[in-house]
């Protein structure tokens, strides 16, 4: 069941970035470096819609600006949210899209200091911030039993 978005939710987009769309076995995870409230939390990378800007091309600067990657947008992950997207806290509403890097090495260039590759084994070896949690948990119920995404 659907719930409606907060009243002038600001629009946010992130990537669960695997190593491979059609038979992912990793996850990358980023840690934060702030605001002070979230350092140290670990996410899913993207940020901000600017306004005017559609949430593709936001996701594909941000990704570009925090991880210096090009990637291949994936299926969308629908949370709960009337528009599918995913409450973070009662002002954002996120929209998240499985991504694979086609172009350059992931490395924190902003707004985080560590990045981590995550089996299904160890997907919840961070601490995930509290926003990106139900999401960790739909795809850990899409990992089989050999650390593998199912199809």
């Amino acid at each position: 069941m659907r719930v409606e978005e907060p009243e002038n939710a600001v629009e946010v987009v992130a990537a669960a970035i695997v190593d491979d769309l059609a038979a992912p076995s990793r996850l990358l995870a980023a840690r934060r470096t702030e605001p002070p409230a979230l350092a140290g939390g670990w996410e899913f990378p993207g940020g901000k819609v600017d306004p005017g800007e559609e949430a593709v091309a936001a996701l594909h600067r941000e990704l570009r600006e925090e991880l210096g990657v090009e990637v291949l947008l994936g299926d969308r992950l629908d949370g709960p949210l009337a528009r599918g997207r995913w409450p973070l806290g009662t002002a954002y509403a996120m929209t998240v899209h499985l991504a694979e890097v086609t172009e350059g090495v992931p490395e924190p260039i902003e707004d985080h200091d560590e990045l981590r590759w995550l089996t299904g084994e160890d997907l919840y070896a961070v601490p995930w911030l509290p926003g990106d949690l139900p999401i960790v948990r739909v795809i850990g119920a899409l990992l089989g039993e050999s650390g593998r995404f199912r199809p």
